[in-house]
């Protein structure tokens, strides 16, 4: 199972999915998220040139509008990883045997931002850790979830916290996260970019991505933004 692109409704459209959704999405709101701790093993903010992290929790879509929120973060892509550069592609990937997940690319500044709490955002609202090779309605192993390691210092940091989350009981069910070598990160087609901000009445923005930036606000607000940076003058 895999979403298209939805062409955009009219006003008329968009307002009454609204009144029939709204209910829904509150109830959805309303379930809270699990508190997520910060990673007891992380890397200091320090000067240097920007950083990229990869990582894939479902549908690119709203995983990208989360992250999109993150102080310190300078760009989100949406994109693929895990597979080869020719099968790359939405239809292609969409029919889960390409290898790639559908992930996003986040280049964010290490004075502002750690990479410890760019996972920390990841598991407490961006997406549910514990669902294997899915997320909400998307089913198949294009929306597993992954963490894909630039190097070494990432690695441990990301095995040391998903030890430290089931340690602690965190999630009432083990978490499925793999953590694997970056090998590649392939930019999504234009029209998925910034996918949330220009269709947020879309429905399935309404129903299963609201509620994670609703939920960002409330349970992180020392890491919230209000004013989500986009992919400015990006060519695809």
């Amino acid at each position: 199972m895999y979403h298209r692109p939805m062409i955009r409704r009219t006003w008329l459209l968009e307002m009454a999915w609204l009144v029939f959704a709204l209910p829904q999405v509150s109830a959805c709101a309303a379930q809270t998220p699990p508190l997520v701790p910060p990673p007891a093993l992380d890397n200091p903010h320090a000067a240097g040139a920007p950083q990229s992290a990869v990582l894939a929790g479902g549908c690119f879509w709203g995983v990208q509008g989360v992250f999109e929120h993150l102080k310190g973060v300078q760009r989100v892509l949406s994109g693929y990883s895990g597979g080869q550069a020719g099968t790359a592609h939405y239809e292609i990937v969409g029919r889960g045997r390409s290898g790639h997940a559908e992930s996003v690319q986040i280049t964010f500044d290490p004075k502002q931002v750690s990479y410890g709490q760019i996972l920390q955002v990841f598991f407490a609202v961006a997406h549910d850790p514990t669902e294997l090779d899915r997320q909400g309605p998307d089913v198949g192993p294009q929306y597993r979830s992954v963490i894909f390691y630039a190097d070494d210092a990432q690695k441990r940091i990301a095995e040391a916290y998903i030890g430290q989350l089931e340690q602690s009981k965190v999630f009432p069910a083990p978490i499925v996260t793999r953590v694997q070598p970056l090998t590649g990160f392939y930019a999504a087609e234009g029209y998925h970019q910034d996918f949330l901000l220009t269709n947020p009445y879309d429905p399935y923005i309404v129903q299963n991505d609201l509620p994670k930036i609703s939920h960002f606000r409330q349970i992180l607000p020392d890491l919230y933004r209000a004013q989500p940076v986009r992919v400015v003058a990006a060519r695809f």
